[in-house]
């Protein structure tokens, strides 16, 4: 068996470099994937469909596990593309979705988490994220594995790889295809004649380099922060969220730029900064681009938002005329509303934003060029288009905190979530309880708060949103409470 046990969670297997991230549990953790897509070949009509890419971000040794991804797969009889450089994950997604032969993809990436990890994301033929049964297929093959098989892992070296060792493994250039196709889903013509100046901020990650070289090729003044190699990130989490957007906002300030975008380390998820340095949180850059898809690009569907989104949503969800819908928290569970279709955009708290006329999955680039489009056809800057949203909608607050508990307490504290049934939540009645994923307390006025349980480390979120800058402080520390009377 791998030497630590492995576990597929919201957007796949992350682990620290050196520790349980190391050649033989990713050599496990890639035969498992390859039967898996083998087996899903093998249910297929057409058993030519057996191609998976490969990708990976800037992380150190990123290119090096994938190269050892690519021949575990490969040797297990699948056709490999491997990327000739690092890429966006959406760049691997948007890659697969438009291959008739592609049967999935796999991202080396651990996301937004530190630098010290690495991790293992999938993709199935759409471009979508592994839903559970897939990953849960994985996990089988991992617990299944033989020991004549492991021996076999372990006996193979990194080293001896080199590209084209096997037939099985194409090199490619996945890249341009998809920033050619970023090019032509957005207006160029409009972004080019708001003579727009932007800080870009990818954090050391994927989109380094990438996302600028956009945005100057549409015609955009691009101040460039965090963009050199650095696999360390410069010490900081590929996040984009305070503090760690700070530096970009200081910077969009000092050179009098209309805006900022910050992509975290894989480039699927998006932080924005307007003209003065204000951060502009995740559900509403959800809301202003389904308003831009909605009134200038005369668009229509549905909006999808998790358990953990702003009210904001529903609300221009509501005045566009446009039906909302909730899922649990994580993208994939946005995934399965797009398959189901009539989907117009969907996102997540965290940043992550999809529309599927464009791919089933998120798009931190994407959703920067959109954005810089919207200014551009309204003649708007960010702080006003933001202003404007609130003026239609009403102002809300917003707030998450994590919580950490004792481990030996966690399973207790999962188990107890769905019972909390208090009456009132900071000296307001509660109106509706609901248990899609965690529990969510609904009160008046659209206040709301949500306690949920890490499903990888041992901390509680605590998400809520209020009327007043006051009364969040208030359910946060009601929801606080309430963790550590159940912990």
């Amino acid at each position: 068996m791998p030497s630590a046990e492995i576990r597929f969670g919201t957007d796949g297997w992350r682990a620290i470099v050196g520790e349980d991230f190391n050649d033989k549990n990713l050599t496990s953790v890639a035969r498992a994937t390859a039967q898996s897509f083998l087996e899903l070949a093998a249910a297929s009509d057409n058993l030519l469909n057996r191609r998976v890419y490969v990708g990976y971000d800037t992380r150190s040794e990123a290119k090096q596990f994938a190269a050892l991804v690519a021949e575990i797969m490969a040797a297990s009889g699948l056709e490999i593309v491997l990327s000739d450089r690092y890429i966006p994950t959406p760049a691997l997604c948007w890659t697969v979705s438009r291959d008739e032969r592609a049967i999935g993809g796999v991202q080396l990436t651990a996301s937004h988490n530190p630098a010290a990890w690495l991790g293992l994301k999938v993709r199935m033929s759409d471009g979508g994220a592994s839903p559970a049964e897939f990953t849960d297929e994985i996990e089988r093959f991992l617990t299944c594995e033989s020991s004549a098989q492991l021996s076999c892992a372990e006996s193979s070296e990194r080293e001896s790889f080199s590209y084209g060792a096997t037939n099985l493994i194409t090199v490619k250039d996945v890249l341009t295809p998809y920033l050619d196709g970023l090019c032509q889903f957005v207006d160029s013509c409009a972004i080019e004649g708001a003579q727009l100046k932007v800080v870009v901020d990818p954090l050391y990650g994927a989109a380094r380099g990438y996302l600028a070289d956009i945005f100057e090729r549409l015609g955009v003044e691009v101040l460039r922060l965090h963009d050199s190699c650095d696999p360390s990130f410069g010490g900081l989490h590929p996040e984009p969220i305070l503090p760690w957007t700070a530096e970009a906002a200081t910077l969009v300030k000092e050179v009098g730029a209309q805006a900022g975008f910050v992509t975290d380390g894989d480039a699927d998820r998006l932080g924005a900064i307007d003209e003065e340095g204000n951060f502009i949180p995740p559900h509403m850059i959800i809301a202003l681009i389904a308003q831009h898809l909605v009134e200038n690009r005369k668009c229509s569907g549905r909006i999808i938002k998790t358990l953990s989104t702003s009210v904001l949503v529903d609300r221009i969800g509501r005045e566009l005329g446009v039906d909302v819908s909730t899922t649990a928290i994580g993208f994939k569970w946005i995934y399965d509303e797009m398959l189901a279709g009539d989907v117009l955009i969907g996102g997540e708290e965290s940043g992550g934003i999809g529309i599927p006329s464009h791919m089933f999955e998120r798009d931190g680039l994407l959703m920067s060029l959109l954005l810089a489009e919207m200014m551009a056809v309204t003649d708007m800057s960010l702080k006003a288009l933001v202003d404007q949203l609130e003026m239609r909608v009403g102002k809300l607050y917003y707030q998450r905190r994590d919580v950490r508990i004792d481990p030996l307490h966690m399973e207790r504290f999962r188990a107890s979530l769905p019972t909390l049934r208090p009456a009132h939540i900071a000296s307001t009645v509660v109106e509706e309880y609901v248990h899609i994923d965690g529990t969510k307390f609904l009160l008046a006025n659209d206040e709301w708060l949500l306690l949920r349980a890490s499903g990888t480390e041992p901390l509680v979120r605590i998400y809520a949103e209020a009327t007043t800058a006051k009364r969040l402080e208030e359910l946060l520390t009601a929801g606080n409470n309430l963790v550590q009377e159940t912990a």
